[in-house]
């Protein structure tokens, strides 16, 4: 909110609970800039669930000390953790060969999320093309990883793909993650090993009945007459 935004809800605030308000020019100039200096990353609304006029009026009406600009604060921050806990992250249009682009796309669209801009995504929106692989977001998480612990995400990924061709892999991005994870001794990525056991599980060839060993009863041989 910008101290014009921050004016108007000190204002809604005063005429709600009158303890709050200020009467001196100092004061209330003093109130609207602290109240600037917590809140300025804080929305006055948006088009998908908060506006900052619901949160104070259940403030006034559940607790019985004056609101301060912590709360609204705490609100707007269990808001925004709300909506990140509904969202799931689509499969981005950006080029996966481009980690920086793919990580820039993935950031974008959790801040409009965040922040009110966007609806939260409860499902994967895949498209078609090699995107459509599932991995393709456990292939982004990885590299993320690496790029914490302070690898270069680009080279990983070149160096990766040159191990050996990907033409003939079930699952290229499954492949991918498998090779960067082992070249940068991260944990095995879950949701990759699962897939990759269950894959390997549905393809083993079923096995067929034992075959008794055991002698043929001296019935078998008894010829009719």
């Amino acid at each position: 909110m910008d101290r014009r935004e921050v004016a108007a809800v000190l204002a809604y605030i005063g005429r709600l609970d009158p303890r709050t308000a200020r009467t001196g020019t100092d004061e209330a100039c003093d109130q609207i800039a602290q109240w600037h200096e917590l809140l300025s990353d804080v929305s006055f609304a948006t088009a998908h669930g908060w506006d900052v006029r619901e949160a104070i009026r259940a403030h006034v009406l559940d607790s019985p000390y004056p609101i301060l600009p912590v709360d609204v604060a705490r609100k707007w921050r269990a808001h925004r953790r709300d909506r990140l806990d509904r969202h799931t992250d689509p499969t981005p249009a950006a080029d996966p060969d481009n980690p920086a682009a793919w990580r820039t796309e993935l950031l974008r669209t959790r801040h409009a999320v965040a922040t009110g801009m966007a609806a939260p995504s409860p499902h994967r929106q895949l498209t078609g093309g090699p995107q459509a692989e599932p991995g393709w977001h456990a292939l982004a998480g990885t590299l993320a990883d690496a790029e914490a612990n302070g690898h270069d995400p680009a080279t990983l990924l070149t160096e990766a793909a040159a191990r050996r061709e990907l033409d003939t892999a079930e699952s290229i991005s499954g492949t991918l993650v498998w090779r960067l994870r082992r070249m940068t001794d991260l944990p095995a990525d879950p949701a990759v090993t699962a897939s990759q056991e269950e894959r390997q599980h549905n393809s083993r060839p079923a096995v067929p009945p034992r075959l008794s060993l055991a002698s043929p009863s001296p019935d078998q041989y008894q010829l009719r007459r």
